[in-house]
């Protein structure tokens, strides 16, 4: 699977739906050419499957019998097809981790639903030391400080995925060179500038706050790393936020 780029969108789209946790975003989104950080199965033991949805829609259940629970359009807000990170693969099922508050939501969905790949990247926040590292399987690929929520809107932990990255034309702003969403949301801003409060690793146009807390919640990483992630890293990598 190739990552999911945003097709069309407007800077104002990327204030109201993340967070907000840096002020004065500014600047169009353009698509980029798609990262080769996942792959088609076969896939080996070691790595996270991620699955994307192949229609409009798809339903989620609350077990394996078949109880309907949602509904879930694809492609997302962002114009990015929906995945979901596999937390159990079943065969005929997949229990996935859903982008839906509260943090952590997870449901069952059928396989034949969705295409699955494969990444062995993963990324660990690490808030008490403000630093991220990003590992290939086993391997630390890439490390960086971070900066990460202030404490009335901390950055919090728990288990999520990439949903989307998108690009502001305008390196110079407030989110930087990228930004990937993330499925989980602040637990203190249920709403902010008319989003829904979501979660994001993005760069910044102040690189001395890095190492500190300064957000309204999301991850702030500096603009080389947030390039070399948007270049190396798919859709749905796995994110462990801990401390």
């Amino acid at each position: 699977m190739r990552t999911n780029l945003l097709r069309t969108a407007a800077a104002a789209t990327l204030v109201l739906l993340l967070t907000g946790c840096a002020a004065g975003a500014r600047g169009a989104v353009r698509p980029e050419p798609p990262s080769s950080g996942a792959r088609s199965e076969p896939a080996s033991s070691v790595g996270s499957k991620i699955a994307s949805v192949k229609g409009s829609r798809i339903t989620v259940y609350r077990n394996k019998e078949g109880v309907a629970q949602r509904t879930i359009t694809s492609p997302n807000d962002y114009g990015a097809t929906r995945v979901f990170l596999v937390d159990r693969d079943e065969g005929e099922w997949l229990r996935v981790l859903l982008p839906i508050r509260p943090n952590g939501s997870k449901g069952w969905i059928k396989a034949t639903d969705v295409k699955l790949a494969e990444t062995s990247h993963r990324v660990e926040i690490d808030r008490g030391a403000f630093r991220f590292t990003v590992y290939d399987g086993d391997r630390a690929v890439r490390t960086g400080k971070v900066a990460t929520g202030e404490a009335g809107t901390p950055t919090p932990p728990g288990r999520y995925f990439f949903t989307e990255l998108v690009k502001p034309v305008d390196d110079g702003g407030a989110y930087g060179a990228y930004a990937f969403g993330l499925s989980g949301f602040s637990p203190v801003l249920k709403s902010f500038a008319g989003g829904p409060g979501q979660l994001a690793v993005h760069g910044t146009d102040k690189p001395s706050a890095i190492g500190t807390r300064a957000s309204h919640g999301c991850v702030r990483v500096g603009n080389d790393d947030i390039r070399w992630m948007a270049k190396n890293l798919a859709i749905g990598t796995p994110v462990v936020i801990k401390g």
